[in-house]
């Protein structure tokens, strides 16, 4: 049996899921209907994957070298285990490309996101990061869960607040107050870290929402189970269909699926992604593992 204690339930209901006011792969806004489900009250932390890890003795994505039969042209001495740290890069006057600003490097993972400082350094109660879909999914099945669809996520997200632009009200900053770890300064290279984290912050740092989930905004992008389609979620009216495969067209002959994630991280910023908000979405890899993407499981009614 799963253990429910640190899990709160969310309600059955309907809502209107994606904006017409935003960018366009959140579009078109329609209704959507949920079943009841119980979800994680955080992200899943270090702490909860060190257990995970000593219990299964699970490798991780991103401490296996990839397998050179998936990356056609790139060569074998190239694959060495790792993942995707952020870090502008200083040879650049200009950063406009977000290959100015990741890089991948040999030797990252979940114990050492940064390639070199341990987890078991002050941050167990951080969001685990540098976690692959393979991963999350490996540690859902262990929990005795399942990962969010991307409707149960942002119905979620939203915390009964229907339209509300953010999962809050409407104000970014109601009264001034910080209400998400959001990025603060001029990205990617100055940050000022106002709210008083730089990087990822320990779960539950910021208020919760209306169901009493905290970071669903913020933090740290989430997988979810659902196949990332051009256009929002709406088989009935756009003919996407969350359960068929999408590849990256500008990676052709790399054959690696890709999922929706939700909830922004750390590392958004309105200048170039403005995606603190519950109908944000974006495409990732199933393969990507990087500083800012974690996970958190639900259990369905």
């Amino acid at each position: 049996m799963p253990d429910l204690s640190d899990m709160v339930a969310v309600p059955a209901g309907g809502f209107w899921m994606g904006s017409d006011r935003h960018y366009a792969e959140e579009a078109p806004l329609r209704w959507r209907e949920v079943g009841a489900f119980r979800m994680d009250r955080t992200p899943v932390t270090n702490r909860d994957f060190a257990r995970f890890i000593r219990d299964t003795g699970h490798v991780t994505v991103a401490e296996r070298a990839p397998d050179p039969a998936l990356y056609p042209g790139v060569a074998p001495s190239r694959l060495k285990p790792g993942a995707l740290v952020f870090g502008p890069r200083r040879d650049v006057a200009q950063h406009r490309h977000w290959g100015d600003w990741w890089r991948y490097r040999p030797g990252a993972s979940w114990l050492k996101p940064d390639g070199r400082a341990s987890v078991y350094r002050g941050r167990l109660d951080h969001p685990v990061v540098c976690v692959a879909f393979e991963d999350a999914l490996a540690y859902a099945s262990w929990a005795g869960k399942d990962l969010p669809t991307e409707a149960e996520f942002e119905y979620a997200a939203r915390g009964g607040l229907d339209r509300a632009v953010y999962g809050w009200g409407e104000d970014r900053r109601p009264g001034g107050r910080w209400m998400a770890n959001t990025w603060t300064g001029a990205f990617p290279d100055k940050p000022l870290a106002e709210h008083g984290f730089s990087g990822t912050s320990p779960v539950g740092a910021f208020p919760p929402n209306g169901y009493g989930l905290v970071d669903l905004i913020g933090n740290v992008w989430e997988w979810t189970a659902d196949y990332w389609t051009g256009t929002g979620d709406a088989p009935a009216c756009c003919g996407a269909d969350p359960a068929v495969k999408s590849y990256d067209p500008e990676l052709p002959g790399v054959a690696i699926a890709r999922r929706v994630v939700k909830g922004g991280s750390h590392l958004c910023h309105e200048s170039y992604c403005d995606r603190y908000r519950p109908a944000a979405r974006q495409p990732q890899m199933e393969d990507t593992a990087t500083t800012h993407i974690g996970f958190r499981c639900v259990v369905r009614s």
